[in-house]
């Protein structure tokens, strides 16, 4: 009798080992599944809640056309993009930097362009420095001394250009201005320059007009000061290590769906996009030089 326990006693834990190790050995659910999304990480340029939505149309097309699900994931700075694509293994697998931050991203080995966004036409928009209009400001110079205002503290258009046009007219922006504001995002410098919390800001041209139902005379109260020279357009970024195969899918599904009238309309929700077209890293090698020329070295802002 003893020695029939004994047997049931080891075939019971022989039997609960071997369910240990086939639970450890389970497969992880199939990525671009429901158990296992695609995740899409973002950073608002206007209102959070009608970026996710757009992004969340966006995502609806493409599981619609090739069954892959993709999660939006809606961070508050690009470092947290940059973060969630270079992390190990990846929190994101696919990204919409900004210029800037796609180039430090891509510098650490995590992010590849593959569609370039396209607003009014070009694959490249115009950045602005904007101050009250009873600032007294009235050349780049007169920044000195004054507060403030950026989107992100690696936003091409809200602080990058701004910083190097800045150093350029002698207005050192470390140390010369009264203080710097991260206003958290481009409808928030707008804003803070009309209420009067920072003497100026910079954002993309023309993001005053995200506030213009909420403050009617905003271009009356918030004057353009200077327009930057063109920069490379945001667009869509995968993580190197991405099965080829479902970039290629999502690609060809996004074209698709910035052909469409309902297409177009998630996109222009998101991310005002009026449409994507491929493009190659190379495209982004002329701002390079711009950044290089003015001593401006990308992995001092997102080292490793």
């Amino acid at each position: 009798m003893k020695k029939n326990r004994r047997i049931w006693l080891v075939l019971f834990v022989a039997l609960t080992i071997l369910a240990l190790v086939l639970t450890g050995c389970k497969k992880e659910a199939a990525l671009g599944t429901e158990e296992n999304p695609i995740v899409m990480a973002v950073v608002p340029s206007g209102e959070t809640e009608q970026v996710v939505s757009g992004f969340q149309q966006i995502a609806d097309f493409v599981y619609e056309d090739t069954g892959l699900v993709i999660e939006p994931f809606v961070a508050t700075e690009y470092a947290g993009v940059i973060e969630a694509m270079c992390s190990d293994p990846p929190k994101a697998q696919i990204a919409s930097l900004a210029t800037f931050s796609y180039i430090i991203a891509h510098e650490r080995g995590c992010a590849d362009v593959a569609l370039v966004s396209v607003r009014y036409g070009r694959p490249v928009y115009d950045g602005q420095i904007i101050v009250g209009a009873d600032s007294g400001i009235e050349s780049l110079e007169d920044l000195a001394g004054k507060t403030f205002c950026r989107p992100d503290p690696t936003s091409t258009s809200g602080w990058i250009i701004p910083a190097i046009m800045m150093r350029a007219a002698g207005v050192n922006p470390d140390t010369d201005l009264a203080g710097v504001v991260d206003a958290g995002g481009h409808p928030g410098v707008a804003t803070a320059v009309y209420t009067g919390d920072c003497d100026a800001g910079a954002t993309f041209v023309d993001a005053r007009t995200a506030i213009e139902e909420e403050y009617p005379d905003v271009n009356d109260k918030v004057t353009v000061l200077v327009v930057s020279d063109p920069i490379p357009n945001d667009g869509v970024q995968f993580n190197p290590d991405f099965p080829a195969e479902m970039r290629d899918q999502i690609i060809a599904s996004l074209i698709k769906m910035s052909e469409t009238e309902a297409g177009q309309e998630a996109l222009q929700t998101a991310y005002s996009w009026n449409s994507l077209e491929p493009h190659d890293d190379t495209f982004y090698d002329g701002f390079r030089q711009v950044l290089e020329a003015a001593g401006v070295d990308p992995a001092e802002y997102a080292p490793e």
